[in-house]
């Protein structure tokens, strides 16, 4: 369970007739987490998403955030905490950028002295004047996370939120967020893209079938898993013998001669022992870089 829990999910469940589309979930959010759920479509995120903003109720379970039942009366002041960017974002074409943000403030109860600020932070203070239609997919995306910031949002949920951005808008959006987590903000994401989120999330839920298959770090499910690591050795043509022999007495799975390299795969726990074989070759190793599985290969491996 993670420390100081902002997000706790107890056996929740949510049935539509005879579909469980989510199946008995539990899940702990620590205070200050980037946490990232995964998953193929129709694996339960969104709805369990909707669950623990109090949009959609468990047909059985219970879901607290920041202690209050999503179902419960207490509920309402904490919803003023959340920000919320949804997978699809509809905005009203005929409005500006800016009075889009004013009339979110005034549905949220916000100032309206918070919204260039905030269109500033999303990188869109050049655009506030333009109306929405003039607006590419990415610069509605960015509005879209400009609204869910609104209120200076204590716990974040984001739906896709990277939809329709291009890679330096990405790279700026996780640079808000590393920002947010500097100052305590629990934040809750999904997404497709699962490269973009390896090395960014603390922890990840795998979801399939509407449950959680695998639960932890990027590191720890890989271990988990127990996939096979590659080293790509780079060597002259005429070594690539000298680092088979030399790998010859361990478990290897596969080496292959490719170009001006060598391609390893090992076990995790043959890792240092091949290091050490090779490190045996002195010079004769131009190169060596060790390729851990990615998220993509968990991610299959724990969903298919």
């Amino acid at each position: 369970m993670a420390a100081a829990s902002v997000v706790t999910v107890r056996g929740a469940t949510r049935r539509y007739g005879a579909i469980k589309a989510v199946d008995g979930v539990d899940l702990d959010i620590g205070r200050g987490e980037l946490f990232g759920l995964i998953g193929h479509n129709g694996a339960g995120k969104s709805t369990l998403f909707k669950m623990m903003l109090g949009l959609v109720p468990p047909t059985s379970g219970e879901i607290r955030i920041d202690g209050e039942n999503v179902r419960g009366s207490g509920f309402r002041a904490v919803r003023r905490r959340i920000g919320y960017l949804p997978e699809n974002v509809v905005l009203y074409d005929n409005l500006t950028g800016l009075e889009t943000l004013h009339f979110f403030a005034s549905l949220k109860r916000v100032s309206a002295a918070e919204c260039r600020a905030v269109l500033e932070r999303v990188g869109l203070a050049g655009a506030a004047q333009r109306r929405i239609r003039e607006y590419s997919k990415g610069m509605r995306q960015r509005l879209g996370f400009a609204q869910a910031l609104l209120g200076r949002p204590q716990i974040l949920f984001l739906d896709e939120p990277t939809n329709g951005l291009d890679p330096e808008a990405i790279r700026d959006f996780y640079a808000i967020l590393r920002g947010l987590r500097a100052e305590g903000v629990t934040m809750v994401l999904t997404s497709h893209i699962l490269a973009e989120i390896q090395e960014r999330v603390d922890r990840l839920a795998i979801m399939a079938s509407g449950r959680i298959q695998a639960l932890g770090t990027v590191q720890s499910l890989r271990e988990g898993m127990d996939l096979p690591l590659w080293f790509d050795v780079r060597v002259a043509p005429e070594d690539f013998e000298a680092v088979r022999a030399a790998l010859g007495h361990l478990p290897i799975s596969a080496i292959e001669a490719r170009e001006d390299h060598v391609a390893v795969q090992c076990r995790r726990e043959s890792k240092m022992a091949v290091l050490q074989a090779l490190a045996s070759l002195d010079d004769r190793v131009l190169d060596l870089h060790v390729r851990e599985p990615s998220l993509e290969d968990v991610f299959f491996g724990f969903s298919d």
